[in-house]
């Protein structure tokens, strides 16, 4: 439930040892999921992190300007992964002795995944949608895989496709906690990464609580983002700049963008448009 996920915020910062908005958010869902996995007996599981930093997965890529910059932004991403995303994973499980294994950030993946023409990971609307190459790869009508519903939909971030109610939730909760006048002086109290929401300044207190020396708080870098972006992306569209969020749903792309027809029967429609046909048992 909602309220299981705001119970356990605390115990997420103190074991990922990080303040970031957009793991703090992820974190909590995968840390309740990895205690239930646990429970079951369940010893090794395998995660899906870095496909969408090698395959171009997040909503904040339809505005990627050309092919250099969207590889320039993977190549950024995946350098990052140990800070944000593979942290994620890696503590949010082993908190309950659960271990995560990688398989899309197997090396020898990496080296053709990477040296793939960046054009082909291009979103083109109305004809290729995130991560591309992938879904493909498993479009298999002969032989399904996974339901056409399922394999086109449209990418959602762990902490939006938990339920919206989640992170909207987390910013109504920071809103009581953190009063204007604590976040008018936030500059004051964090001069390092300064919280530019009161959701971060909640996390960001909760952290130092913990971790008070300021060579914790450095190991997080500095620097805006917009749905998991790095700050170079902020130069992609000018909106940007002004509502950065971690949220997917701030790009000003999300369920839009499938507005326009596309190379799928209708039943996929309705399922990206967020309006899924009921299937038959």
């Amino acid at each position: 439930t909602l309220q299981e996920g705001l119970d356990a915020v605390n115990e997420v910062i103190y074991h990922l040892e990080t303040y970031d908005v957009t793991t703090i958010r992820a974190a909590t869902p995968m840390f309740l999921m990895a205690r239930k996995i646990k429970a079951m007996g369940v010893k090794m599981v395998l995660s899906g992190e870095g496909a969408d930093e090698i395959l171009a997965g997040y909503l904040y890529f339809h505005k990627a300007p050309n092919k250099q910059e969207l590889h320039a932004e993977l190549k950024d991403k995946l350098d990052q992964l140990h800070i944000y995303d593979c942290l994620r994973a890696n503590k949010s499980t082993m908190a309950w002795g659960v271990e995560a294994r990688v398989p899309f950030l197997d090396q020898d993946y990496l080296e053709v995944a990477m040296n793939i023409d960046p054009q082909e990971k291009m979103i083109v609307p109305g004809k290729r949608i995130e991560k591309y190459i992938m879904r493909k790869a498993f479009d298999t009508p002969d032989d399904p895989y996974l339901p056409k519903e399922i394999l086109w939909r449209q990418k959602e971030q762990f902490s939006d496709g938990v339920g919206y109610s989640w992170i909207d939730m987390l910013r109504e909760h920071a809103d009581l906690h953190v009063s204007d006048q604590q976040f008018a002086v936030a500059k004051h109290r964090f001069p390092y990464n300064t919280p530019r929401t009161k959701e971060a300044y909640y996390y960001r207190d909760l952290f130092d609580s913990v971790y008070p020396q300021l060579s914790a708080a450095e190991t997080i870098p500095e620097g805006r983002s917009i749905a998991c972006s790095t700050e170079r992306a902020l130069t992609w569209d000018e909106s940007f700049a002004n509502r950065a969020d971690q949220s997917g749903r701030s790009v000003g792309v999300h369920v839009a963008a499938y507005d326009e027809s596309f190379d799928v029967d209708a039943d996929v429609k309705k399922a990206v448009a967020g309006k899924p046909k009921p299937r038959k048992e």
